[in-house]
């Protein structure tokens, strides 16, 4: 992928030495660790490494990593930025659903996976998005915000080797709201769109903040066609925070150090949080757009 790929030379051929360069780096991972599980994943509002270097967010040309714990917002953050800066929004769990209804080679063992909780493979994830860059690609795609990925260190290393990642920003929410909201979430089985019925008042305590999360609701069409998802169980949900919790602190520490590391406490839902984010991020006087990131 020619605009994504900053550290190989400029030709025709730079994209598609990317993927086998990223190809060759999965094979390597694999060999690495054939062992590892097979998924999906605070006062201050954001803090910024002192030594961040990020191009103008209004760059098209953005590459933004979104980190966080599973059913923290990611997606949610993520694809609003990318309407606002129009860039795509790659998902990984996104990849892994697309995958899992696809009826594909991996549907079958991808569904227990994300049933019981665990992690997908380093071998998937990256097999996942390879394709996913092929795609981009083709349809001439610059700039992004990933979502999910990466989630271990070692897929950290790989993705370094291959893309100029500017800026990494890690979602952060205190883990009784995190379950709660995750045990929330509601699926539409006929438009596909995400909702969720918790309605979250937790009051301050143990020096974290208050926090007040209103319910994302359906409209009446959708409401009677709500689905749960297979893995929002309490049990699930969990086991999920606690193995994302085990593997990123390695990530935030690795893009930490080299200075691209923002850290954002979410201080509620969505009219409470995202106005201050694009404050974060110097979008806050970025207006003429804000209406398409809103709808």
């Amino acid at each position: 992928m020619a605009t994504l790929i900053r550290l190989l030379p400029k030709s025709p051929l730079a994209s598609r030495a990317s993927v086998s360069y990223f190809q060759r780096c999965l094979s390597s991972s694999v060999a690495a660790s054939q062992s590892d599980s097979l998924v999906s994943p605070p006062v201050h509002h954001f803090t910024v490494s002192p030594n961040l270097n990020r191009r103008d967010p209004k760059d098209r040309n953005v590459q933004w990593v979104f980190l966080g714990c599973p059913g923290v917002g990611k997606g949610t953050y993520a694809s609003r930025l990318c309407n606002l800066l129009g860039v795509p929004h790659i998902s990984t769990g996104d990849l892994v659903r697309d995958e899992l209804s696809s009826s594909g080679p991996l549907s079958e063992q991808l569904n227990e996976i994300v049933n019981q909780g665990k992690l997908v493979s380093d071998e998937i994830i990256l097999s996942l998005l390879s394709k996913r860059l092929v795609t981009g690609e083709a349809k001439g795609e610059s700039g992004f915000i990933l979502d999910g990925f990466p989630r271990t260190i070692k897929q950290a290393e790989i993705l370094e080797g291959i893309i100029d990642i500017d800026l990494v920003v890690n979602l952060k929410l205190r883990e009784d709201v995190l379950i709660e909201k995750c045990l929330g979430r509601r699926l539409c089985s006929q438009c596909g769109k995400n909702f969720n019925i918790a309605s979250i008042n937790v009051k301050g305590e143990n020096g974290y903040p208050a926090i007040s999360m209103a319910p994302l609701l359906p409209p009446e069409s959708c409401m009677s066609r709500l689905i749960t998802r297979a893995d929002d169980t309490e049990k699930v949900v969990k086991e999920r925070l606690r193995i994302y919790n085990e593997k990123s602190q390695p990530v935030e520490d690795f893009y930490r150090s080299r200075g691209k590391l923002l850290e954002f406490d979410l201080p509620g839902g969505i009219p409470e949080s995202w106005p201050k984010l694009l404050k974060a991020l110097d979008l806050d006087n970025y207006e003429e757009k804000e209406s398409v990131a809103m709808a």
